[in-house]
């Protein structure tokens, strides 16, 4: 059997003398001697649970666990641990199968015994296995060709002591024979013990044995606690710094409160009186008083020490608890408690009663001597002198002396310690110097080396034994001594002698020996927890050989595994019989006061195996004590427990219910706090409707009032139920009146065992109230009783009935019952309703309700609540915008728990002081805080709960697994059962009987575990339905099962770099750009083709895609598995699905696939949208079905790919021949009318877009157009002055409208038809009747012409718009004008009703649109994001979007609720006159001054903006100090934060008023600096986009901005020619630095900050100390102004260019011109240095670069090829190469070497502005400003001798380019979708296609496909399922070869 593990570890012992040790020395103090926590911390977590409760299969399945690890593990002590419990399990299944007679399990535990028998062998422990294999074989079990070792190889003890590291080294080819025991014996003792690392491995604090703290005026519960009080009062500046939180602030309050501390004196006063007057004092109440020893004051302690005097002198018989209570008294004695007189007394008394018990029993005299011990330590360490010899010194002498001959060890020894500190009385020193000084060091002056403060120093203590007795004894003796203690230790221990005899020869009576001061010190560092220094004394003290110092060093020792060791290493211990007996004497003790458990199996196995070697000897010992004597030994005095009643009970007990309630109700009422709480609202039943709210509170005090006896409220999950409770318990403590009033009493039902039954009493007896006051409560006083948690007490009962309340003799009491919707059925009622179910007394009796979740004004004030309580970083507006940039918590946050749990989890996801706008925040990582708060708070309530057995066994094995990782599991198997069986539908319906052995019985079983899981869960129930909390909740638990993190893991290592640079190595032919020196390699498993990701499209499921999207950002092994899905599927179909799935993801989080390999690979479906992929390979590809919506496909290579039914969302645009001014839909859809710049009128058909006709009649152009409601007629205006009303059918004009005396703008139709409105620049509205077509109305007013007119959607109004800047609404009945809604700056040109008609947009030519409330006319919101005139607006039909064009040519969406622009629309080369919604609002058509008609899809109505482009020029490009983040500035006044790897916008900095010319980042990359033209500095935080400083330059404009390199400054130069340095912290400027004239060019530092370059216009430049601003030097010499600058990496040269075509090298010390370099033939833009100094390049309008010596200035290089001048030009990071850019629209690579142009940029169309390259790594990026406001980022790659840029990432601006794609060959291409592609430029000729003559496919189904797509419905191989992909796959290529 194997022997048991020690796993435990008790109190170590106390502090210090006194209350903090007072306690803790009680306890033994064990150590599980093989288990090392440092280094096995990864076992920690292993299964240990229970067994008694197992079943069998879950015994069998925890065994497999333990014997999993046992054969994995590779530490022998590990893998002991792990057998010991494999044991345990198969015990207790033995035990089960037995119980169940179930014998088919046997062969099951057989296979186990047989694991574990093997597991033992391989390690040697053969005599073991051979036991378990035996019974296998008993069950059955046939075990065969067993291989034993021989005999001759010694094999292991089982028990795992013996196996200590620092035993024996094992050689791992051959197992070495240990020595005998006589060989041991006789080998040299060593000079220093050893003892294992493990064992006392370090010192620790000694734990402080704390109590409950009371509230003020509490009840006490026992003295213990009134001690441990009183102890922190009294000493609490000694331990503050131990102290626990709790601790610390009980004790600042109580300090602050004279009252509550009087009072906790005044009960230890009264408790100490009470035990004075006890006529018998026993032991327990000695126990309860001696607690308060420590604590009290001197004069009270005197007392209580006379007592306990008076009790030992008076008694006839020795009265042992009064000899204790005088022990423990001198023991806990404060400093100065005890005087030199008592002491002395004391002992006399103590002498006096030694000789008259001298012959009585050995208990007795062990007590005496014990106590004389104390007192004499107490007289050495205390300053007690003449103590007198023949009275008291030579008696007591001489009684100790003759106990020598006592029969019993322990008493012996202990006479012989007394003896020992009986000699050392006369000593003077605090304890720790009169332990110094014993050693002898004192003698020899060294006192100073110990301070009291620190400790012992114990080098000095153990060199200090050696001289002992050379301070302490005359010569003779020291050799007698040394001899005893060293040579004749052997001779002692072999000599054969009686175990009693080789006692009394080992100890010393009669001299001062250096046992007894290594014992003192032992003892004091044991005490002080200095473990680890204890080890060190006792292995190290020369004594530590004396049977003396060993016997006294054991039982302070008390740690099995420690006197395991002393007792098996004779060479470090010697082979003390004696102190061998005295081992085992120990141990038997410590197994009895440990009881059972392991602790008490390991001692008794350590015991057996001890005693086994013993034997083993031939030496058996004839008086070795057994177990039973063993427990009579007095290894320490040991009190009782307190006696009940005790004695504080009985001083307490002063029936006052009054004053108990006022306790009960002062700390109610704190544990209530400031907490946050918002009124809730309620409605009266689970069906009544939302909008039927009341006050639940103002509910709640109606009934109060009223005769109703129960008040149930019902409400979801984290609804606010247990909030609203304890806040109503609040308000009626606050209203409670003495004696009358109804008492509140709030009862957690879950809390309450049983409370069917009477559980107002027990609730009471929770809150300390004594039975007398709950029978007086009962009869005379009345409650309010406020039940929380019906349903998580898992009640059936009607509590109300089973209590009685109200009945005759019962409680009077009303009750209000709280419990959750979901948990409750039909019938309800009858669990809550007084009365019997027969006799219900009427509706009367009974009220419900149900909280309803929280409005948005309730969210908005809880928010301000919390910020406000708990102050919190966080301002309230930071979590409103929290709530709107994550629109699905504004659903979830209703609830108020869910709130609650988002308010604390989102400022986790920032640091301090940081916004929710950084990037860190996402929405994946907040739901990830979320579950597992949930899951938290779900193991926390059920640990709470009184669960069955079963239920508490499933509960402790799902802890011991993790139950966080056990509930997230089971979330995301729940997902995707309900996304695979009922494709995504959120709601479980689930019958126990009609669902049995369905899928849904894995999930909503009875099962122990099962129930647990749900009910920790984010899940709901009503009746028999299941649910998630929230459909995102849902959404999540599927991509946590798609990817989970804490699945995976990862290792990041740096690319080797082999003949190529600037590139990273990839596993994947299409990866060419990785991160930026890192692969990111899965080290787990590959990827899983059963994950949802292989079997389900998530094209259309956008929450899932945002979980998975922000996985791939943050989670890098996610983004490699996306990449692995995609190279897949080129060989192997059934990956398609996954990597259609993939490619979407990536493409969402803005990965570009530019030049990437694509080829073969199979994405059908897949949502390419927005995506970047110029250059891209993809031939031969399958791309049927995929969405190309805005997707930049420039020169990408499509041949032979599968493109049918491809979506591009948008058709091929209408070309006319001249402007488009206005779109009209049919009411239909059917047709689409454009009114034109020539008078015409043109219809097209939807489906064909064929031309149905052409309307003509009007002279000139054509404003607007409108079809009436039914869409049979057609009405236009036009600059002809008339309006005409056309039959669609036929074509003819029915009527022309004359009247207006200038152009008609627009035209509406009212919305029954029978009138139409037109606005005409004469600045009247006119309504004209259809039907006669006369002018009805005329209305006046506008003070400009009217450019647009609308009607309402009811037809009762019309709204216009004119140019002077108005709208107005108007009553087409009277004429009136009832509003004039102002705002507009400029012309208004187009107005739209929202559908419901509350709302006005306009659209204006100051760039914005207004949203009006027409109720109030109010501006509700401005939209601003065009940047030239708004020419269009349209509501969408739902009302829930908004259009708008201008003539900046772009169509923007914006979301008509939050004002935020979704989309921004493209690809008119011209303003766009009109826009247009479809009836069905899933497309929009816009006309143009280019002469189209676009139509584009706005189905989805979702943007993605990766990256931002400027509006204009860039002027500068910044990276920051890190390389992940460029910074850029632009004309536009703007400053936009980029991704350096991806190009994502991170922010987009625009405060400034006029265009930023320069921008700089501190060093640490935290800040940036910009400088504007519109005369400011601001300084930006870059996480959070907030500007920290604008500091007024008093220039009209700032021009150039340099950050020092110490953070700490920066300075600015103007257009003036000053330059002005700041401070960074206050933003104050520290100097004005004046001298130059003219503009300042260029401002740089010095590498080391000291010095300031400025250059200017003035053609000089000028050097400035940073620090005080004082001018230093002036460096004149160029003739023209000087340009550029630049310092030398090392600080001592500057470099200049001027338009004196000069480059000037300048000695900054000297300010001489070292070199002037000539050769430029046109002016110096730039000039840079390499990076290592060595070289100097400049650029020149002369189109060259040239290259100079810095040392020579000598020309190197002339870098020729532009064409236009250089602007630009910058080093690469290690300078072996530079890039040039030039107004030529180029840039060149160029070899430093060499010279030679190794690559050309390719060009874009503009200038460029700016390069920067990026110098943090070696990764040759560098990134390019254009001219028309976009960044590009560029990659070098070289393949051995070749070299090529190539585009990592450019702006994504959601524009479909298809410019250069090669389309030939590709199949399934329709005739549209190939106009498409020709109109954009593409080439080649698709298969099937190059006859289109003669072939014109239909436009109906490529026309019904993009509708469907933009309405959410997905085609064929879009669905959750591959079928119909596989299906159409035949058809299609059919198809394309026909």
């Amino acid at each position: 059997m194997l022997g048991p593990v020690d796993r435990d570890a008790a109190t170590a012992p106390g502090r210090k003398p006194g209350l903090l040790s007072y306690w803790a020395r009680e306890e033994p103090f064990l150590e599980a001697p093989f288990v090392d926590s440092g280094n096995h911390s990864n076992y920690s977590n292993v299964i240990s649970s229970p067994r008694g409760n197992l079943t069998l299969q879950q015994a069998l399945e925890i065994t497999n666990i333990y014997l999993e690890h046992a054969e994995k593990a590779q530490d022998a002590d590990i893998v002991l641990v792990f057998c010991h419990d494999t044991e345990a399990s198969l015990l207790q299944a033995g035990k089960a199968a037995k119980h169940t007679h179930d014998k088919t399990m046997d062969r099951d535990i057989a296979t186990s015994y047989t694991r574990l028998g093997r597991v033992l062998a391989i390690r040697g422990y053969l005599t073991e296995a051979g036991t378990f294999y035996k019974k296998a074989e008993k069950l059955g079990m046939k075990i065969r060709d067993l291989t034993w070792p021989a005999q001759s190889v010694h094999t292991k003890s089982i028990i795992p002591s013996v196996k200590s590291k620092v035993d024996t080294i094992e050689d791992t080819q051959s197992v070495k024979s240990q020595s005998t025991y006589s060989q041991r014996k006789s080998n040299k003792i060593n000079a220093i013990a050893t003892i294992p690392d493990h064992i006392f491995a370090e010192n620790l604090r000694p734990p402080i044995v704390v109590a409950k703290l009371p509230e003020p005026d509490e009840r006490l519960i026992d003295t213990p606690q009134l001690a441990w009080c009183l102890g922190l009062l009294k000493e609490s500046h000694e331990i503050d710094d131990i102290l626990e939180p709790v601790a610390r602030s009980w004790l600042q309050i109580a300090e602050n409160d004279e009252d509550e501390q009087d009072r906790l004196k005044m009960l230890a006063k009264d408790v100490i009186r009470t035990f004075k007057k006890e006529v018998i004092k026993d032991a327990k109440t000695v126990a309860e008083v001696v607690y308060l020893a420590p604590v009290i004051d001197k004069e009270l302690f005197k007392d209580l020490l006379g007592t306990f005097y008076d009790g030992v002198h008076q008694s006839g018989l020795l009265a042992i608890p009064h000899l204790q209570g005088i022990a423990r008294l001198i023991q806990s004695a404060d400093k100065g408690y005890l005087d030199a007189d008592d002491l002395v007394k004391i002992l006399g008394l103590l002498s006096k009663r030694l000789g008259e018990t001298h012959q009585q029993s050995p208990q007795h005299m062990y007590q005496l001597t014990l106590a004389a011990s104390y007192v004499l330590d107490a007289m050495a360490d205390t300053k007690v002198e003449g103590l007198d010899r023949e009275t008291l010194h030579e008696p007591l002498s001489s009684y100790l002396d003759a106990l020598k001959g006592n029969s019993e060890p322990y008493l012996v020894y202990q006479a012989a310690y007394a003896c020992q500190a009986l000699l050392c009385v006369p000593d003077n020193e605090t304890p720790w110097q009169a332990t110094i000084r014993r050693t002898g060091k004192v003698l020899q002056g060294v006192s100073g080396l110990v301070s009291a403060a620190k400790g012992l120093d114990l080098n000095g203590f153990i060199d200090g034994l050696k001289s002992i007795q050379q301070g302490l004894a005359g010569a003779s003796e020291v050799v007698k001594v040394v001899t005893t203690a060293f040579d004749g230790v052997t001779s002692l221990t072999s000599s054969g002698k009686g175990f009693l005899d080789e006692l009394k020869e080992g100890f010393s009576f009669q001299r001062k020996c250096a046992w007894y001061t290594a014992l003192r010190g032992a003892d004091t560092l044991i005490r002080d927890g200095e473990f680890a220094s204890f080890k060190e004394l006792v292995c190290e003290a020369p004594c530590r050989l004396d049977p003396a110092f060993q016997w006294g060093s054991v039982p302070t020792t008390r740690r099995a595994a420690f006197l395991g060791e002393m007792y098996r290493k004779d060479e470090d211990w010697g082979c003390q019989a004696s102190v061998k007996e005295w081992i085992l004497v120990i141990l038997a003790q410590l197994s009895s006061s440990v009881g059972s458990g392991q602790v008490h199996q390991f001692i008794d196995a350590l015991r057996q195996e001890l005693q086994l070697n013993t034997d083993s000897t031939g030496k058996a010992t004839s008086q070795m004590p057994q177990e039973k004597d063993a427990r009579s030994y007095p290894l320490k005095i040991t009190l009782p427990s307190i006696e009940s009643p005790s004695l504080l009970d009985r001083v307490q007990s002063k029936p006052d219910v009054e004053g108990t309630l006022r306790q009960l109700r002062k700390q109610r009422l704190k544990e209530r706090g400031n907490t946050v709480y918002i009124p809730p609202q309620a409605k009266a039943g689970l069906q009544a409707l939302d909008d039927q709210r009341f006050p639940l509170m103002e509910r709640i005090h109606e009934f109060l009032n009223s005769d109703h006896k129960v008040f149930l409220l019902l409400g979801d999950s984290g609804a606010g139920k247990s909030t609203f409770n304890l806040q109503l318990e609040c308000d009626l403590w606050h209203q409670y009146k003495k004696a009358t009033g109804r008492i509140p009493l709030f009862i957690s039902l879950p809390a309450i065992d049983k409370p069917e039954q009477d559980m107002i009493a027990k609730q009471l007896r929770k809150a300390e109230f004594t039975e007398p006051e709950i029978r007086e409560m009962k009869v005379h006083r009345k409650f309010i009783l406020i039940c929380d948690g019906y349903d998580e007490s898992q009640q059936t009962h009607n509590l109300y009935m089973s209590n009685r309340l109200n009945q005759s003799g019962e409680w009077n009491a009303k009750m209000l019952i709280s419990c959750r919707s979901e948990y409750l059925g039909v019938d309800y009622r009858d669990r809550f309703q007084p009365g019997d179910r027969n006799q219900r007394s009427g509706p009367g009796q009974f009220q419900e309700a149900v909280i309803a979740p929280f409005s948005h004004d309730q969210v908005q004030d809880y928010i301000k609540q919390y910020v406000s309580v708990h102050q919190v970083l966080w301002e309230a507006k930071d979590y409103e915008q929290a709530l709107d940039l994550i629109p699905s918590l504004k659903e979830l946050v209703r609830n108020p728990f869910l709130m609650t749990l988002s308010l604390e989890v989102l400022p986790r996801m920032v640091d301090p002081g940081e916004h929710l706008s950084a990037t860190r925040v996402t929405r994946v990582a907040l739901y990830d805080q979320f579950i597992e708060h949930w899951l938290e708070r779900g193991k926390r309530r059920l640990g709470e709960k009184d669960l069955s057995p079963q239920s508490k066994a499933a509960f402790d094995s799902l802890v011991d697994e993790g139950f966080a990782r056990n509930g997230i599991d089971f979330l995301k198997k729940l997902a995707v059962a309900i996304y695979k069986e009922q494709d995504g539908q959120p709601i479980v319906s689930y019958s126990r009987f009609k669902d049995e052995g369905s899928w849904k019985t894995t999930f909503f079983s009875r099962e122990d575990e099962k129930q647990l899981l749900r009910e920790a869960c984010p899940l709901t129930r009503s009746g028999n339905q299941h649910r998630f909390l929230h459909r995102t909740l849902l959404e999540y638990g599927l991509s946590l099962a798609i990817f989970d993190p804490n699945d995976w893991k990862e290792k990041s290592f740096s690319a080797a770099v082999s003949g190529r640079r600037g590139s990273t190595s990839s596993t994947f032919s299409f990866r060419i750009h990785g991160s930026h020196n890192e692969v990111i390699v899965p080290i787990e498993r590959g990827l899983d083709i059963s994950s949802p990701l292989a079997w389900r499209y998530f094209v259309n499921e956008p929450s899932i895609l945002q979980f998975l999207s922000e996985r791939v950002q943050h989670q890098p092994v996610f983004k490699q598995q996306l990449y692995e899905c995609i190279e897949l599927s080129k060989t192997d179909s059934q990956w398609r699905t996954a990597a259609a799935n993939a490619i979407t993801i990536l493409v969402r989080v803005g990965i570009q696939f530019n030049g990437a390999d694509l080829r073969g690979i199979r994405i059908p479906g897949a949502d390419l949208s927005y995506g970047v992929f110029e250059g891209a390979q993809l031939q031969d590809t399958d791309l049927r079905q995929v969405n190309f919506s805005r997707t930049w496909l420039r020169e990408a290579e499509l041949s032979r790919a599968q493109m049918g039914a491809v979506q591009f969302g948008e058709l091929p645009f209408l070309k006319e021949g001249c402007t488009v001014f206005s779109c009209a839909y049919s009411p239909d859809g059917k047709s689409l009318s454009l009114s034109l710049k020539s008078g015409d009128i043109k219809m097209y058909s939807t489906t064909s877009w064929e031309l149905i006709q052409t309307l003509k009649g009007h002279k000139t152009r054509v404003p607007g157009v409108a079809y009436s409601p039914k869409g049979d007629m057609i009405v236009s205006g036009s600059w002809d002055r008339t309006v005409r009303i056309w039959d669609v059918e036929s074509g003819s004009c029915i009527h022309s409208l004359k009247g207006h005396s200038k152009e008609v703008i627009r035209v509406a139709f009212s919305p029954r038809g029978d009138t139409v409105a037109s606005a005409g620049n004469d600045n009247t509205v006119r309504v004209w009747d259809v039907g006669a077509g006369y002018c009805r109305h005329t209305l006046t007013g506008h003070g400009s012409g009217v450019i647009t007119v609308v009607y309402s959607p009811k037809g009762d109004r019309i709204a216009s718009g004119s140019s002077d800047k108005t709208v107005r609404i108007w009553d087409p009945e009277t004429e009136k004008c009832l509003q004039i809604l102002s705002g507009h700056s400029s012309a208004v040109r187009r107005i739209a009703y929202s559908p419901q008609g509350d709302r006005i947009a306009s659209a204006s030519n100051d760039r914005t649109v207004r949203i009006w409330d027409v109720e109030t006319g109010d501006c509700c919101r401005i939209l601003t994001g065009h940047s030239h005139n708004v020419n269009g607006v349209a509501y969408s039909p739902q009302g829930d979007v908004i259009a708008s064009c201008g003539e900046d040519k772009t169509v923007r969406i914006w979301d008509a609720e939050t004002g935020l622009c979704r989309q921004t629309l493209t690809g008119h080369s011209s303003a766009v006159w009109s826009v247009m919604f479809s009836p069905r609002g899933d497309s929009i058509a816009c006309g143009s001054a280019d002469n189209t008609v676009r139509l584009w899809d706005v189905g989805s109505g979702e943007t993605r903006r990766f990256t931002t482009s400027h509006k204009s020029a860039v002027y500068c490009i910044k990276y920051s100090p890190r390389g992940d983040q460029i910074a850029s500035c632009s004309e536009d006044g703007s400053i936009i934060l980029l991704d350096a790897e991806t190009g994502v916008g991170h922010r987009v900095l625009a405060s400034h008023t006029n265009r930023v010319r320069s921008i700089a980042y501190s060093p640490r990359g935290d800040l940036i600096v910009s400088a504007s033209d519109d005369g400011t500095l601001r300084f930006w935080d870059v996480e959070t986009g907030a500007y920290r400083h604008v500091l007024n330059h008093l220039s009209n404009c700032v021009l150039v901005v340099a950050y020092s390199p110490r953070g700490n400054q920066i300075a600015s130069g103007g257009d003036k020619g000053e330059v002005r340095l700041w401070d960074v912290t206050s933003g104050a400027c520290q100097h004005t630095l004046a001298g130059h004239r003219g503009q300042v060019t260029s401002i740089v530092y010095s590498p080391d900050g000291n010095r300031i370059a400025s250059s200017n216009m003035d053609e000089t430049v000028r050097i400035w100390n940073a620090e005080t601003g004082i001018w230093l030097r002036t460096l004149s010499g160029h003739n023209g102004r000087v340009e550029s600058i630049a310092y030398s990496p090392l600080g001592d040269l500057l470099v200049s260019g001027s338009y004196d075509c000069t480059v000037r090298t300048w000695d900054v010390e000297t300010g001489e011109c070292c070199q002037i370099s000539i050769g430029h033939t046109k002016h110096i833009r730039v000039v840079v240095y390499s990076p290592q100094g060595s070289q100097v390049a400049s650029g020149s309008d002369d189109g060259s670069v040239r290259i100079w010596g810095a040392g020579t200035g000598e020309c190197l290089h002339i870098l020729a090829g532009h064409t236009g001048g250089v602007t630009n030009a910058v080093y690469s990071s290690k300078g072996a190469q530079i890039v040039s850019g030039s107004i030529d629209n180029t840039a060149r690579l160029w070899d430093v070497t060499s010279g030679q142009c190794r690559a050309v940029i390719p060009s874009i169309g503009e200038h460029i502005m700016s390069i920067a390259w990026n110098t943090t790594s070696d990764d040759d990026y560098f990134a390019v400003g254009y001219e028309d406001g976009s960044v590009y980022m560029w990659q070098v790659i070289e393949e051995g001798d070749e070299c090529c840029v190539r585009l990592r990432w450019r702006p994504v601006n959601g524009e479909l380019v298809l410019k250069d794609t090669v389309i030939q060959d590709v199949h399934g291409l329709s005739q549209l979708n190939n106009q498409l592609f020709k109109q954009r430029g593409a080439v080649g000729e698709p298969f099937g296609l190059r006859k289109a003559s003669k072939n014109v496919a239909s436009m109906t189904s490529v026309v019904s496909a993009l509708k469907q797509t933009s309405s959410g419905m997905v085609p064929d191989s879009a669905s959750s399922s591959n079928p119909s992909v596989e299906q159409t796959e035949d058809q299609e290529q059919e198809k394309n070869d026909s």
